[in-house]
C-alpha cells in the first residue's frame, strides 16, 4: 500500500466521519404534524434571512465535504491506473 492510498484513505475516513457529524446537526426540513398545529408560516425574520442561518451554513458545508469526498474517491481509484501497479 502506498503513501497516496494511505493520505487518501484518511482524508475519506475523516471527510466521511465530518460528513455525518454534519449532517446529524441539520433540523429536519419537513417539520411534520408540528406545522399544522403552531403554524407553517415562514414568514418570520429566520425564515427570510435562510440563507444566513445556521441551517444554511451547515446545508452548504455539507455539499463542499461531500464534492471533496467524491473527487478524493475518483482520485483514489483513477490515479492509480496512470501511475502504474508498484
Amino acid at each position: 500500500m502506498g503513501t497516496l492510498e494511505i493520505v487518501a484513505g484518511a482524508i475519506l475516513l475523516a471527510v466521511s466521519v465530518i460528513i455525518v457529524v454534519v449532517t446529524l446537526l441539520q433540523e429536519t426540513k419537513n417539520p411534520g404534524m408540528s406545522s399544522a398545529i403552531g403554524g407553517g408560516s415562514n414568514d418570520s425574520f429566520y425564515g427570510k434571512n435562510s440563507g444566513r442561518s445556521r441551517e444554511a451554513k451547515l446545508a452548504k458545508f455539507t455539499t463542499v465535504m461531500t464534492i471533496i469526498f467524491f473527487v478524493v474517491t475518483l482520485a483514489v481509484n483513477i490515479v492509480p491506473l496512470f501511475i502504474g501497479k508498484e
